[in-house]
């Protein structure tokens, strides 16, 4: 513990190390103007050099630069934002000390100094950089943890796919460090590519957990049994072990899930309580909308599969309802916008239609909800 004492009277100063000796503070560093203060502190130093004491007894009235000043400065530094500091004054006008606390002390002791009131104070505030210096390191701490789950998050997303006449590519802007939305693509044969995208009730750890657990498990389920409908109503049970009896929340998620196969030209899919997905086969717009209920909701569900077919070209955009919603601000119809994009530009990437669909101007200004696009195209050119 070391504490610096600013005082222009060499006799206060003396007073105040005795007292602070005997009470077992022997770390001290005695100084006689702000100046000196600042010197210490090295109020120019970068965010990385440790700060040198840990608690300032400072003089309000003192020629140049007084304590109210000094104060001021000190705190204003990022390094001492937390830096407790007490005032030692002879002034007794309430609000001259009142505008002393709001300067950013934390206490002020009046002279003649009583021993047992300084020793009382200089305990408190301690206590309350300690308390501080706790909190300080549990969120270091938690945004470390938060940090390595969205590694762990964005590990699981499937990277772009480039396949002999198949291309697979996705855009992923989350609202926070930790989302909801989870999309998977796999190779089930050579001809056949299962697709999914999902979007978990709410935002942060809990959503995010709920995706880590269905990551898990998506891929046995999705190349093992492939058929939509059975892939449906395996999420569907999956979802329904995280229910707990008597809780007030339940976890649910929407997700649309699709099986293209280039040999046969067709497309599989069931859509289970998520905006509908955009198709364009061969210059004809569908949208893909039927299926069932979200998984969750229900033990057992009636999920109902359609099919696409396609002669040469078959163009499929998935999108989570953070774009749908943020549309619909912009536009009173935001699957019209969409698919009059769609229709008018060859995109090759879902950013590229982002970009188109959302200006720049607009992004910042800050999203309301997780954002997912995946795009899929197939002909025989690519």
């Amino acid at each position: 513990m070391k504490i610096a004492v600013v005082d222009d009277n060499t006799t206060n100063l003396m007073i105040i190390e005795k007292i602070l000796q005997k009470a077992g503070y022997n770390r001290l560093v005695l100084l006689s103007s702000a100046k000196e203060l600042y010197q210490l502190l090295k109020l120019d130093a970068p965010s990385s050099v440790e700060v040198p004491v840990d608690l300032i007894l400072m003089d309000l009235m003192m020629p140049e630069i007084d304590g109210m000043e000094a104060c001021r400065t000190i705190l204003a530094n990022e390094r001492f934002e937390d830096l407790p500091i007490i005032f030692v004054t002879a002034m007794g006008d309430s609000y001259k000390m009142a505008e002393a606390m709001d300067a950013g002390a934390l206490d002020y002791v009046m002279k003649p100094i009583n021993k047992v009131e300084l020793l009382a104070r200089i305990r408190s505030v301690l206590r309350l950089k300690q308390e501080k210096d706790l909190r300080k390191e549990r969120d270091r701490r938690i945004q470390y943890e938060l940090d390595l789950a969205n590694q762990v998050q964005r590990s699981m997303l499937s990277g772009p796919f480039q396949g002999e006449n198949v291309k697979i590519s996705a855009v992923y802007k989350p609202s926070f460090e930790l989302a909801g939305d989870l999309y998977a693509w796999y190779q089930i044969s050579p001809t056949r590519y299962g697709v999914i995208l999902l979007d978990v009730m709410g935002h942060g750890i809990s959503s995010s957990l709920v995706c880590m657990y269905i990551y898990s498990v998506l891929k046995d389920t999705i190349i093992g049994q492939c058929d939509p409908v059975s892939v449906m109503k395996e999420l569907n049970r999956r979802m329904n072990q995280l229910q707990i009896p008597d809780s007030l929340i339940n976890y649910y998620t929407t997700a649309i899930y699709f099986v293209l196969d280039t040999e046969k030209q067709t497309i599989e899919y069931v859509n289970a309580g998520h905006p509908a997905g955009i198709v364009i086969v061969d210059d004809e717009v569908m949208l893909l909308s039927e299926g069932c209920c979200a998984l969750g909701f229900f033990e057992e569900i009636e999920v109902k599969k359609s099919v696409i077919s396609y002669k040469q070209e078959a163009r499929i955009l998935l999108f989570t309802d953070g774009l749908s919603e943020w549309l619909e601000e912009e536009y009173d119809d935001a699957i019209s916008k969409i698919i009059s994009c769609l229709q008018e530009h060859d995109y090759d990437n879902p950013e590229s239609l982002l970009q188109h669909l959302l200006p720049t101007s607009t992004m910042l200004n800050g999203q309301k909800d997780d954002m997912c696009v995946v795009m899929l195209r197939t002909n025989a050119e690519l």
